[in-house]
């Protein structure tokens, strides 16, 4: 379209709306780009103090947004928008009305779509009790991590801990692992918030529904330079049947990785990085495989990798689902968004770390081949959780007995 006579439609859109809700809209699309843009920018590996500085700036043109659309709009003159006074100021008018459209069109119809998702088709059991970790110690466990203060902020719940157990129908698993659980552990961040006494708690809590087949711990083990030394202490309460796997995320690799590594393999987890392993499953073979990426490169290589056996992947990030699908992956674990941490009434979450923004913030998604589940973490480095509360996931896996149609017998 031509310059000239889109500025001329976005005029006669701007000249047609009442100030106050060319305002309003305008301030809501504005927040809704900027949230979008700073969720999909932490999606990649930019160094960390880029990531803070980003995420500063953004939240300040987020908080200003209404006043600086106040003074283009002159509101307390002429109320309306300036377009033939040079370059700047037509293009903050153009800016104006195309976060107005945004506000009260792209931002409404994406919204409804985040609405109206529903579980993967897999999930035909869903169960959940939470736990206040405070009152079952008898205490607020605070610790001294760097933040702790605010995890006294009234209606925090970053104690009180849900343990899910989730049912997974699968057509495409052997029958003998038809009963088959899967502990996921994913986002502890060791970091002295919560104190020992908390994880030490929720490591016991996971026992006491049975020793699970696997362990899985999909990143973001450790959160200080110090703290690694809390992983065999809290990881080794756990107790498996066949197997125990991890790998690093995000917070592991601002940290002496090696070091986190070797504490995890102390506490008798097999830590695959961005590489596979087959193993037996009651019998069965599967094909277990991590990925760390993009944090950690390169990318597994599946070349060698036996076709037509279950493939499980452990991923930090939700991120990996369009490589999971495209190498088959049968089930796949992730975390790193933590939900959202906080999380709005009907809006739902807002600042969620991730290159498809809010699409993937928890919960089981089934894209063909792949279901992924995408759980909510344990803690986070800062202690904070609105409508939020820290997950541990159980899944049982069944074998889907699919239904046998006989055909009329021809004479």
């Amino acid at each position: 379209m031509d310059p000239t006579a889109l500025s001329a439609c976005l005029q006669t859109v701007a000249d047609a709306l009442p100030w106050w809700l060319l305002l309003a809209g305008a301030s809501i699309g504005h927040g809704y780009l900027f949230f979008v843009g700073l969720n999909v920018f932490y999606g990649w590996p930019w160094p960390r103090r880029l990531l803070k500085f980003t995420r500063k700036i953004d939240v300040l043109f987020i908080a200003f947004g209404p006043v600086y659309f106040s003074l283009i709009l002159d509101i307390f003159g002429s109320r309306s928008l300036t377009w033939n006074a040079g370059i700047v100021l037509s293009f903050l008018s153009t800016y104006t009305v195309l976060c107005w459209f945004i506000g009260f069109g792209v931002a409404p119809f994406f919204e409804t779509l985040y609405l109206l998702r529903r579980p993967a088709p897999q999930l035909v059991k869903e169960t959940a009790i939470a736990y206040d970790v405070a009152k079952e110690l008898g205490y607020q466990p605070i610790g001294n991590g760097k933040d702790a203060k605010l995890s006294t902020l009234p209606f925090n719940q970053c104690f009180y801990v849900e343990f899910t157990e989730k049912t997974f129908a699968l057509p495409n698993i052997p029958d003998a692992w038809d009963g088959l659980t899967i502990l996921h552990l994913t986002d502890l961040h060791f970091c002295g918030t919560p104190d020992r006494a908390y994880y030490h708690w929720v490591m016991e809590r996971c026992m006491k529904d049975g020793t699970p087949d696997l362990i899985l711990l999909t990143g973001d083990v450790v959160d200080s330079e110090w703290h690694h030394r809390w992983v065999v202490p809290m990881l080794g309460k756990l107790r498996w049947n066949i197997g125990a796997f991890a790998i690093l995320g995000n917070h592991d690799a601002w940290r002496d990785v090696s070091l986190i590594r070797k504490c995890l393999r102390r506490a008798r987890f097999t830590v695959l990085a961005n590489s596979w392993q087959q193993i037996e499953v009651r019998g069965e073979p599967m094909i277990v495989i991590g990925n760390e990426c993009p944090w950690f490169t390169p990318l597994p290589d599946l070349s060698a990798c036996p076709e037509h056996i279950f493939r499980l992947v452990l991923s930090h990030t939700p991120d990996q689902i369009a490589w999971a699908r495209q190498h088959k992956i049968d089930l796949m674990l992730a975390g790193h968004v933590h939900g959202g941490q906080i999380r709005l009434p009907v809006l739902g979450s807002v600042f969620v770390p991730s290159r498809y923004s809010r699409k993937y913030d928890s919960g089981t998604f089934f894209e063909a081949p792949t279901l992924m589940h995408v759980s909510r973490g344990l803690a986070g480095q800062h202690p904070l959780r609105f409508f939020c509360k820290p997950e541990v996931t159980r899944i049982v896996l069944r074998k889907k007995r699919m239904a046998i149609v006989s055909e009329p017998r021809t004479q």
